[in-house]
């Protein structure tokens, strides 16, 4: 396997242009920059809240293992969990640990503790679950003392020890608090709950992460299973067809990744055919502003 870098420049693509008919059909692979950086990474990647925290099981490893193998074969890099995902790491790490194409990892995790001793030692013991040198993220996980955590990130980045700095947030969680923060600490990304039936982060989050140059991680695309329960037995509609959706995952994702403040978006799964589905959207057209707008229509209808 070449190394992330390599990987990037062989397959980095223009900006994100969209062509007359709604489609950006010229990319073999959705990539997006970091802005901090100037590093691209694919759109789609991976969470693990729920989905990797099988303790100890064998076959449930067999099976995280399988699926971490498809996402990055298709291309997928940038996997994302927390202290506060019981096993998850650890899983992580030990199906990580049975594959050999993992240079293109992008590891993403988070401090979710109180106190900078105790952050420091959380750090550490995630670094050895995910069997890893170092992460190239780390997250001060829903705010928590997020003043103490981000003295400690920033100097982990001096140190040469965290490639970049990052804060979380879900479902409207301390939104208000989130944005002060962006605004006025140099962090290099921001994640946050958005998906094509939850739209508040179009208000203040985007356009602030926008102006700021701060890269955007989507967590909860499907609202944890809600949204693709909601439409389950429903046909796809007539605009999926113009982006290629071959499922309602699909078409959730591609519009989430049509907004091009948007850097990545990490849907998370204990199958193998949804990864399937998933990363295929690395791979598929996005739709312009107009046709996303009739999508979301689409959806509520």
């Amino acid at each position: 396997m070449i190394d992330r870098r390599a990987f990037v420049a062989g397959t980095a693509i223009s900006g994100f242009l969209l062509s007359s008919n709604s489609l950006n059909s010229t990319q073999s692979l959705l990539l997006r920059t970091i802005h901090s950086s100037g590093e691209s990474i694919p759109a789609i990647g991976m969470g693990s809240w729920l989905t990797f925290d099988t303790g100890n099981d064998p076959e449930a490893l067999s099976v995280r293992t399988e699926i971490l193998r498809i996402f990055l074969q298709c291309g997928g890099c940038l996997i994302d969990s927390s202290p506060m995902y019981g096993s998850s790491q650890s899983v992580i790490g030990k199906a990580l640990s049975r594959l050999d194409n993992t240079t293109s990892v992008f590891a993403a995790d988070k401090v979710w503790t109180n106190g900078k001793e105790q952050g420091q030692k959380q750090i550490q013991e995630s670094v050895e679950n995910w069997r890893v040198p170092r992460f190239d993220l780390l997250q001060i996980h829903n705010l928590v003392d997020w003043e103490t955590q981000l003295e400690t990130l920033f100097e982990m980045k001096d140190a040469d020890r965290l490639r970049y700095v990052g804060i979380t947030s879900y479902d409207g969680l301390r939104y208000d608090q989130l944005e002060r923060i962006m605004i006025k600490h140099p962090i290099d990304f921001v994640q946050f709950s958005y998906n094509i039936a939850d739209r508040r982060a179009e208000d203040r989050l985007l356009p602030i992460a926008k102006e700021r140059g701060i890269s955007v991680i989507i967590n909860r695309p499907f609202q944890e299973g809600r949204l693709t329960r909601k439409v389950a037995g429903r046909n796809l509609p007539s605009s999926a067809k113009e982006i290629k959706s071959k499922s309602w995952a699909q078409y959730m994702l591609q519009w989430i990744v049509s907004n091009p403040t948007v850097t990545a978006t990490i849907p998370a799964t204990s199958r193998v055919d949804h990864m399937k589905e998933n990363i295929g959207v690395l791979h598929k057209p996005i739709p312009d502003s107009n046709l996303r707008e009739r999508m979301a229509r689409d959806f509520i209808a």
